[in-house]
């Protein structure tokens, strides 16, 4: 039995979209012309079907991160209530908030009701669950601890995700206060600063230098602004094209890392995340080399990828992981001398897993000291800036009243 998605039209022509499950589109069909409902459109529910479907469905290219995080932990718990697969994937249809959504849940159970395994099912929606997902679906799966494996999983998608938010909260305050502040000065240079000046120039007065200066800052923006905003919006098209190419990525990979603060955040998040997944996956029964190979998947940044695989390659010969990251020299030392503590002592996962919250609290230390000064600065800035331009308009009318005395 598999999911199909359908359109039809009842007998006042109003268009009704659902999914069903049927053996055949055929069967589906006849079902749908016994409920005196004229069939417009059926097709599997499927990944491809979804990602590929016409302007009419607007289909979504994946769950979110909260989304995700709250199907888990929903499985997770009907799960543990001693539910099967099947009855927990009914469940969470009935309680799915999107479409979306509900055609996932009702493709992955179409597939299990016809005799695949959950992470065979899961793996045909490779936009919505990840490698790293599946993999553990799997673990799970082979060593009878589904339920035990889908609560880690769970854990691990909320502190992901809350990481995630956490980071991403930090930087709206001074995004938003650099927004509000280009937008302000840029009003004062294009509509304020002319409409004062203009008075001043009808004097024959010589004006100071930082007055000129503003006017000649003023009348070039009004009279190419647009140009530059065109220019600014086809250069950042170009640096988003530029790095989808891998070696170009890489180059600016490196450079990010480089940075003196940015730097040690990117390796900050990436370590939080490697040791995280390494933590669940080992934990889970997940043999180490590939927990490695997974735990490739969520590091983004291409250099400490790149050094992970390399570290997976020293593995399989017979190296240990600790030796094998800091021959990289990318990630953090106390990452490095808390994963050789758990190879020496046999607790490698439980060290994973302090190393895991040991980097996400230094991250946030780094986002919070990070965005501290930040918002000083950004402040002080606003008001220079905001100075020049009330001193280039003051500094006439100082010598206007000179000039009267």
């Amino acid at each position: 039995m598999a999911a199909f998605r359908y359109e039809a039209y009842d007998a006042a022509g109003r268009l009704k979209k659902g999914v069903l499950e049927a053996d055949t589109a055929r069967q589906l069909r006849a079902r749908l012309r016994e409920q005196g409902l004229l069939v417009a459109e059926v097709a599997t529910v499927s990944e491809a079907t979804m990602a590929r479907g016409s302007n009419r469905w607007h289909w979504r290219r994946g769950l979110s991160g909260t989304q995700l995080s709250l199907v888990t932990r929903q499985f997770a718990t009907l799960l543990a209530a001693s539910l099967p697969v099947e009855q927990t994937l009914n469940a969470l249809i009935e309680q799915a908030d999107t479409d979306y959504q509900r055609q996932v849940l009702a493709g992955v159970r179409g597939e299990v009701l016809a005799g695949h395994s959950l992470a065979r099912a899961l793996q045909k929606y490779p936009r919505v669950f990840p490698e790293l997902y599946v993999t553990l679906v799997a673990a799970g799966e082979q060593s009878g601890r589904l339920g035990e494996v889908m609560e880690r999983l769970a854990d691990y998608t909320e502190s992901h995700q809350a990481l995630r938010q956490k980071v991403g909260l930090a930087f709206i305050y001074p995004a938003i206060v650099t927004l509000v502040a280009g937008t302000v000065v840029l009003g004062l240079l294009t509509y304020v600063v002319p409409q004062v000046v203009s008075v001043f120039q009808n004097t024959n007065q010589t004006l100071p230098w930082l007055t000129r200066a503003l006017i000649g800052l003023s009348d070039f923006l009004r009279a190419s602004g647009w140009l530059w905003l065109i220019a600014i919006a086809v250069a950042i098209w170009a640096a988003r094209r530029a790095l989808r190419l891998p070696p170009t990525r890489l180059r600016f990979h490196r450079w990010l890392l480089r940075l003196p603060l940015v730097g040690a955040l990117v390796r900050g998040v990436n370590s939080a995340q490697l040791a995280s997944t390494l933590a669940i996956l080992v934990g889970s029964g997940v043999p180490l080399l590939a927990a490695l190979h997974a735990g490739a998947g969520v590091v983004n940044n291409l250099p400490m990828r790149q050094a992970v695989e390399e570290a997976a390659r020293k593995v399989r010969e017979g190296g240990s992981l600790s030796r094998a990251l800091a021959a990289a020299k990318l990630f953090p030392p106390m990452l490095v001398h808390m994963i050789a503590s758990g190879e020496a002592s046999g607790r490698l996962v439980h060290m994973l897993e302090r190393a895991a919250a040991q980097q996400s609290r230094e991250m946030e230390n780094r986002v919070m000291g990070l965005t501290s000064l930040l918002e000083p600065l950004l402040i002080v800035v606003m008001g220079v800036v905001v100075l020049v331009i009330v001193l280039a308009i003051l500094l006439p009318i100082f010598e206007m009243n000179q000039l009267v005395r």
